[in-house]
Parts: structure tokens; sequence; C-alpha cells
């Protein structure tokens, strides 16, 4: 009876129990290893807020950067996607550190840069020239292949999922030809 009113609590609070939040990351995760599927994941915990105005690519010291947090929650997440069979993935990053970090700590051997995957936040004129980018990414991706997966930031996974999503967390898409391939799962951090 307590325990069936502490869910019901966590339920009318917005939240969601944890054993509901595991089987949901074990579907996606089994979905993410059919062929032609993406995974958009939000690059891990990284305290903090856009960029400082001195921000530069390629130089860490001048970027928001991951924790030791947002380092297990990548670490994990590689783990995570071994342990449901996924043993080989394409990984694509956008060039922020704190997201190239995120997609060599999960363990799929180096990620390729991809500009289009650059954060916009505050560059409203560089929204429309990526999302069209990664929407011709994800129109070209073979239906039939390998996992990808896409490291990025929050703007990018909502200009084309138009969903939001926490740090270390993303969607998994099906891959159908079109610029805006539908959400077929979510993926929560830990």
């Amino acid at each position: 009876m307590i325990t069936r009113g502490l869910g019901a609590l966590l339920v009318m609070l917005g939240g969601v129990t944890p054993l509901h939040a595991e089987s949901e990351d074990a579907k996606a995760l089994a979905e993410l290893a059919k062929p032609g599927r993406v995974l958009m994941l939000r690059h891990a915990l990284a305290p903090g807020f856009g960029d400082p105005p001195e921000f530069k690519i390629g130089d860490c010291a001048t970027q928001r950067n991951l924790d030791a947090v947002g380092r297990r929650q990548a670490r994990l997440l590689g783990a995570r996607m071994r342990a449901a069979g996924i043993h080989k993935a394409r990984v694509y990053s956008s060039q922020w550190c704190r997201c190239l970090e995120t997609a060599r700590l999960l363990g799929f051997g180096k990620a390729t840069p991809l500009p289009a995957l650059n954060s916009f936040f505050g560059r409203s004129e560089k929204r429309a020239p990526q999302l069209a980018a990664v929407g011709e990414l994800l129109a070209q991706l073979p239906q039939d292949g390998a996992p990808v997966v896409l490291v990025t930031h929050q703007v990018v996974i909502s200009g084309i999922t138009d969903r939001a999503v926490g740090s270390g967390g993303g969607y998994v898409l099906r891959l159908d030809g079109s610029s805006k391939p539908p959400v077929v799962a979510t993926l929560t951090v830990d």
C-alpha cells in the first residue's frame, strides 16, 4: 500500500519510477540495436549554461566541460549500449569539447567531428543551415545500416525532434529517408 502510494505520488508529481525508467531505457537500447537507427544524444552533464564569451572551438579551457558526473554518465551509457548488444556504432560529434569527450567516453572508437552538430544557442542565424545539414545527413544514412550516434546539443536535438532532452539523454530515430525521421524511443540518463 505504501509502495503503491509512493509510485502514484511520483507519477502525479511528473516523476517516473525507477523501474519504469529502466524498462523504457531497455526498450530504447533494443530499438537502437535494430538496423537503420540513430541516437541523437545530448552531451553528458557539463554544469552551467551556454558558453563563456571567450569560447573557442578547439580550446577546451574556454568552454563549459563535462564534470565527473558527466564523464560517469557517458561511460555508463557506452556500457549499457554494449550490454544491449551494440558493439559497433558510427559516432559523429559536435566540435564542442563536451560533446567530443562524451563521444570518446562511449567507447566506440574515434568520433567524427561534424560542424552541423555544433550548438547554435545564441546564434539564431546558424539554426536553419545547421538543421538543414543535419536533416540531409539523416536522409542519406542507410535505412538498413548499423547504429549511428550523433552527440550534439539540446538546440539541435529539439530542432530535429521538436522535443527537449536533459544532459546525457537522447532519442532513437528510425531512418526513413526523410530529414526528420520519427522518434521511436527515448533514452534517459543513468
